[in-house]
């Protein structure tokens, strides 16, 4: 990811340079998850926003690994409305954001679903701030898996800031959590929201930052796509992957605040809910056999792991 750099925005503006960049990952991401799946490769719909700007989607379906995904690119300005801007703490009902949202649904139960987004946010008053996370959701825990994962965070996070990984790992156990079910979406990542320019960093750092979150993503999503993608797998192991989808839509439509955003700022409903699966079930009073890979699961599925 060389050709990935922050120069520019000496000579254009931040909201310039963070755009095109936005639009460079959205390319270099596509083509790793191509080369990762093997099957299939990314369709695209350019979509027009009503208060200025608009976007690309590109989702991939029936692939090899990938039963259905989404790489979605926008860079959209307008004025929300009064109510939605106190709803989603803006200090300014005018915005310009643009950003990269990913949620991936592979075919097999062992390859985890994963979700990664990064963004930049400018309000009326001038207020700027970048944003952004990524995390994993096994249907099945693979406890070396998991910690790998977060090492590789953890040495992205460090390389800018000590106290990065453990802020925003502990920021991710709190958000992907989904409190009528006591549990979380899966074993965590890193969150953070808010990054102020000039309170939390200057631009270039904050800017450097959101980059590596991206890299990090691509990198290992890939490399556990490889590892996972031709082992065998069960029916039994099919049909929690169904429950586990289930959980995982719970918490994109009554929880995610990146939904929220769209669907409030007018945002185009295709792309803002491609992140659901393709199948997923609800059974009622459903119960887990004790002792069982799926009990194994379970157990993992709670804040506070110290995975690293």
């Amino acid at each position: 990811m060389s050709t990935l750099t922050t120069s520019a925005h000496d000579l254009i503006p931040a909201r310039t340079a963070v755009e095109s960049w936005m639009r460079e990952f959205q390319n270099w991401l596509c083509r790793q998850l191509e080369m990762a799946d093997g099957g299939a490769t990314f369709r695209q719909d350019a979509w027009e926003h009503e208060g200025g700007g608009g976007g690309l989607t590109r989702v991939i379906s029936n692939g090899d690994v990938l039963e259905k995904g989404g790489v979605n690119f926008s860079a959209v300005s307008g004025r929300m409305s009064d109510a939605a801007a106190r709803q989603l703490l803006m200090p300014d009902p005018g915005y310009f954001a643009t950003g990269v949202s990913v949620v991936q649904h592979p075919r097999s139960p062992l390859v985890p679903i994963s979700h990664m987004n990064v963004r930049y946010f400018e309000a009326g008053n001038g207020e700027a701030w970048f944003g952004g996370g990524l995390d994993l959701t096994p249907i099945y825990v693979e406890e070396a898996q998991a910690r790998w994962f977060h090492e590789q965070i953890k040495i992205s996070c460090d390389r800018h800031d000590a106290s990065y990984y453990p802020r925003f790992k502990q920021w991710a156990d709190e958000y992907f959590f989904l409190p009528h079910r006591q549990e979380t979406r899966g074993v965590g990542g890193i969150f953070f929201d808010r990054l102020t320019v000039g309170r939390d960093g200057s631009f270039e750092e904050l800017f450097a930052f959101v980059q590596d979150v991206g890299e990090v993503y691509g990198r290992t999503y890939a490399e556990l796509m490889r590892r996972n993608r031709d082992q065998p797998h069960t029916e039994t192991q099919k049909q929690w992957q169904l429950v586990r989808r289930g959980r995982y839509a719970e918490f994109n439509l009554a929880i995610d605040r990146g939904t929220k955003f769209g669907l409030e700022t007018g945002g185009r409903t295709e792309s803002i809910l491609m992140s659901l699966p393709p199948q997923c079930e609800w059974h009622y009073d459903f119960q887990i056999a004790p002792d069982s890979p799926e009990a194994a699961t379970q157990a993992w599925l709670r804040k506070d792991v110290a995975w690293v």
